[in-house]
């Protein structure tokens, strides 16, 4: 029987065992769709279905000489089953069981991404409640801009993350169909009922239309969504790296009792998960471009995928099974400093007001040009001179024709910005 998979083993799909289980389950599935349209005696198939087996080292001896795989594979098989293994993989092709089991594998594959997930936006959603009001500084080129949460930050990986579990549901579906159509898709020798019968045990769905093999698309649609899940956290793990600088230091991951961050310097607390995140992010999305290429094959098919998909369907799974399951744990054990991200908002000494000010002039009368311009005076002052920016307001006196000392005032609290953020975790977390 073919096995069901949890999310630890990942791994144990992408097995030869697994797989020639697989191919197993197809071939017998599509000897009982025959024995049932009377293609093959009734005590032909209970032969089959007692007796049908293979050894993982009998393949591997029959394909030194045969130098094909799924022939080996069945000259194992009838080794075991004896003379009624002449109805085995009757009016079939290669493909159909290679791109049935395929489906299968990919299929089983992405159930468990879906569920690691969902474990990754549980440990977003947690961490975003509890730092719904932490203040701290956003940042536009690097360069500090106005005053966000931390919790806002983290509500808009939510949201990302939510778009992405969709991707995978829809990359699953576009890989979970099977073909039992022959060699070029014409059902010359294997009529339709027989790919609806073992699509249906499979929890698959028959190709409306396919050649020798499944058009590969719809694997390009798994993959692709696979990297955009990856890139997804190689941007979350980016802004890690850079809340954990030194100079920074807003938060961090957390550095276990033993833990080491280098060879030669004892003092280092690394971000190397989240620089482990990035790396990894690279060969999901070097093999979304693998599949993306695997589209185009000569007229009704080429072998020219067959061997790239060996390497992708095993590593880009495994990868984000191992992906989303660490970064949930970065989450989940994230270290933040909110009065860091105190000191580092005040950092500029109120130029993050800038803009306030310049709104609050425009309203009062000014031209806008004019009112950028007294506002970029002072502005830059602050920034060469290191002066306190309220204060330059305050004793200018053009601005101050303008606006009195209690709006001035007024400007500079940072609840202001932060009025919506209510309405923003509304939007985000009441969509469930």
């Amino acid at each position: 029987m073919v096995r069901r998979y949890t999310r630890k083993e990942m791994g144990d799909i992408w097995t030869d065992e697994n797989k020639y289980d697989v191919w197993l389950k197809v071939e017998i599935l599509a000897c009982e769709a025959m024995a049932q349209l009377g293609k093959i005696p009734q005590k032909s198939i209970e032969t089959i279905r007692e007796k049908a087996a293979f050894s993982i080292k009998r393949i591997e001896e029959i394909e030194t000489q045969t130098k094909h795989d799924v022939i080996a594979f069945l000259t194992s098989v009838a080794e075991y089953v004896g003379p009624d293994s002449r109805y085995i993989h009757m009016g079939l092709t290669s493909s159909d069981i290679l791109d049935t089991g395929m489906a299968y594998l990919l299929r089983q594959a992405g159930l468990i991404l879906l569920k690691d997930t969902d474990k990754l936006l549980d440990a977003i959603k947690k961490k975003a409640m509890e730092h719904k009001d932490t203040v701290m500084i956003g940042r536009s080129h690097g360069i500090h801009a106005e005053p966000i949460t931390f919790g806002h930050k983290l509500a808009v990986w939510y949201d990302e993350m939510r778009r992405n579990k969709e991707r995978i549901k829809r990359g699953v579906d576009s890989v979970s169909f099977g073909k039992i159509s022959g060699a070029v898709g014409t059902f010359a020798n294997t009529p339709p009922e027989i790919e609806a019968y073992v699509c249906k045990k499979l929890d698959l769905k028959p190709a409306p239309a396919s050649t020798q093999i499944i058009q590969r698309d719809r694997y390009a649609e798994y993959f692709t969504a696979l990297a955009i899940t990856a890139s997804s956290i190689e941007k979350m793990a980016i802004e890690i790296r850079h809340l954990q600088r030194t100079e920074v230091l807003e938060a961090e991951e957390y550095f276990s009792e033993g833990q080491k961050g280098s060879s030669a310097m004892p003092h280092k607390r690394n971000p190397v998960g989240s620089e482990n995140m990035c790396g990894l992010a690279r060969i999901v999305r070097s093999n979304a471009m693998v599949a993306l290429e695997n589209i185009s094959l000569w007229h009704e098919r080429d072998i020219s995928h067959s061997s790239a998909e060996r390497i992708i369907a095993p590593d880009s799974t495994i990868l984000m099974n191992y992906m989303l399951n660490r970064f949930a744990g970065i989450i989940d054990n994230l270290v933040v400093y909110p009065k860091r991200m105190a000191e580092n908002l005040n950092h500029l000494k109120g130029l993050i007001f800038s803009q306030q000010i310049l709104l609050a002039l425009a309203e009062s009368g000014a031209t806008r040009e004019n009112a950028y311009q007294m506002v970029q005076k002072q502005a830059m002052r602050a920034w060469e001179e290191k002066k306190d920016f309220k204060e330059l307001i305050l004793n200018d006196n053009s601005i101050c024709e303008h606006l009195s000392r209690k709006k001035i005032e007024e400007i500079f609290d940072v609840r202001y910005h932060l009025k919506y953020i209510s309405a923003i975790f509304d939007r985000v977390f009441k969509k469930e």
